[in-house]
């Protein structure tokens, strides 16, 4: 356990990063190594992504919020990949492993992303050949319990390297979480500030902010329904989250514009995520999500096509669990997710 003045030197760092990298909160576009904050696995895929309170088993958590990271994921391997959009491949890898009963686990993991190939050409239009773009992060997380209190502290250190065309950049980031466990209502609570690092390499001389993200999330089982609902929301460190839609500016016969505005609470609920785990303690389990930001961001005006919905499935065979999920992004592209978690004890 922690002492007292270990403990004020932990919360004391924790509370000069997140400060430090708010006020340069950064979104999709605006920095670099984005691929850091893709889903990391199947599990949360279905869940509509970003889950940050399971505490089992799933030793992938440990990639989203390190203080997740528990005893049961001792010895637990996870192998996860996804077919992404426009023929991207990415995926995820995790282990952990205890040397002391007292909450002493290890975890390690891995998330890999490549673009895929290009055809290359000078600003003459020649070719210059075929290149592709690849990029890589290898993180080590460990938590612990912060006294006798139900609160768990945990973080990431993690080594990042990116290859598109002929630049190349390294960087290192952490990621940093708290999490509540009231084991009597079964009731999780957790926040996870993500990616507070620098680049140590640049592409070209130019340095790059990283993806900070800040994520609060809510879950519990029902007492009398084995079901486990989750309440995410995302990219707390931006408001607002939303813009306004050029398409959707509508101009009346009189020449008199009205511009798309998203009010404060089309703000909040783009901000959140929900997911229910139906049998999340048995060898089978059914998962569904919503992602309420994606399904805005990728609806078709006057068209149903259920962007933001994501499904799953669990499955436990022996030793080993398979996941499986669907996620609708937009009626042209969804993605799918595989993932295989093996028990090397």
């Amino acid at each position: 356990n922690f002492d007292d003045n270990g403990m004020k030197k932990t919360i004391a760092i924790f509370l000069i990063c997140a400060c430090h990298e708010i006020s340069f909160s950064q979104l999709g576009g605006e920095a670099t190594y984005q691929f850091l904050n893709l889903i990391s696995s199947p599990r949360q895929a279905a869940l509509g992504g970003k889950v940050l309170t399971n505490v089992d088993y799933d030793v992938t958590q440990g990639l989203y919020n390190p203080a997740a990271i528990n005893v049961s994921m001792d010895n637990q391997l996870a192998l996860n990949y996804s077919s992404y959009l426009g023929d991207i491949g990415y995926g995820t890898a995790a282990y952990a492993y205890t040397w002391d009963r007292r909450t002493q686990t290890i975890h390690a993991g891995v998330t890999y992303i490549n673009y895929g190939d290009f055809d290359g050409y000078d600003e003459n239009g020649i070719s210059t050949g075929a290149f592709t773009g690849n990029e890589t992060a290898i993180s080590l997380g460990y938590s612990r319990q912060i006294g006798y209190s139900d609160f768990y502290l945990g973080g990431n250190l993690k080594f990042i390297t990116s290859k598109l065309e002929q630049y190349t950049s390294f960087g290192m980031a952490i990621d940093v979480g708290l999490i509540y466990i009231n084991e009597d209502l079964d009731f999780n609570a957790a926040l996870v500030i993500r990616n507070v690092g620098t680049q140590i390499t640049t592409y070209a001389g130019l340095n790059e902010r990283l993806p900070l993200e800040i994520n609060f999330g809510l879950s519990q089982t029902l007492q009398h329904m084995p079901l486990r609902w989750h309440l995410t929301f995302e990219n707390l460190q931006k408001w607002p989250i939303s813009a306004s839609n050029p398409a959707q500016v509508i101009t009346d016969l009189e020449g008199n514009v009205t511009e798309d505005k998203v009010g404060f609470l089309s703000n909040v609920i783009r901000h959140a995520i929900l997911g229910a785990e139906l049998f999340p303690d048995r060898g089978f389990n059914l998962r569904i999500g919503y992602n309420f930001r994606r399904a805005e961001e990728l609806r078709i005006l006057e068209q149903r096509n259920f962007s933001g919905l994501s499904f799953g499935i669990g499955i436990k065979l022996n030793k080993m669990r398979f996941s499986y999920t669907h996620a609708r992004y937009s009626s042209a592209s969804n993605a799918s997710f595989f993932g295989l978690q093996i028990d090397l004890q």
